[in-house]
């Protein structure tokens, strides 16, 4: 592991980022987006944390590779079918990409709810891998708290804006591992 000093300019970068682009959610705490920032900004702490490592990479590489699929896949469903709206749904934390007026039940979608958040997860141990140790597994299972916090909210916001058919949807799917979790 790097000193923490010589990589505090990058984390500082890659923070000014992430609160650049989460400025929206982060005015709303309890929104799926206020979690997620903190996701993502765990994710960076590992990967700051772990980039000159070089861990376990067939376990580290493996996770961080299998993370593209769920993301590439949902976001290719939110475009084609989720039917954006902006005038339909006007919550200001939800970026023009997340403001989806169709309920999205096939594809990825229907085998879980948040393929973008399993992605994170992927993202979260993968990054642990390629440095195990204490303070990365920290990070790693704070990191995991985030994404599930984001989902169960991303959840909430689903049910008021989509209402039974969400529910329906949930009793038949998992949250972010397929017939598993």
């Amino acid at each position: 592991m790097s000193l923490p000093i010589a990589n505090l300019p990058l984390m500082l970068t890659g923070t000014a980022g992430l609160l650049w682009f989460s400025r929206k959610p982060l005015r709303n705490p309890g929104s799926h987006g206020f979690y997620r920032f903190f996701a993502w900004e765990t994710i960076l702490a590992l990967a700051v944390l772990n980039r000159e490592s070089t861990g376990d990479q067939l376990i580290s590489e493996t996770l961080l590779q299998l993370s593209l699929l769920p993301l590439v896949f949902g976001f290719i469903a939110l475009r084609r079918r989720g039917k954006r709206d902006a005038t339909r749904r006007e919550d200001s934390s939800l970026y023009g990409w997340e403001k989806t007026t169709e309920l999205i039940t096939g594809g990825i979608f229907g085998l879980i709810r948040h393929p973008m958040y399993s992605a994170l997860l992927a993202l979260d141990w993968g990054m642990f891998f390629r440095a195990a140790s204490w303070p990365a597994f920290a990070l790693a299972l704070f990191g995991s708290a985030c994404v599930l916090l984001t989902a169960r909210a991303d959840e909430k916001e689903c049910i008021a804006y989509f209402g039974q058919a969400y529910i329906d949807y949930m009793r038949g799917t998992r949250r972010f591992i397929p017939w598993l979790f």
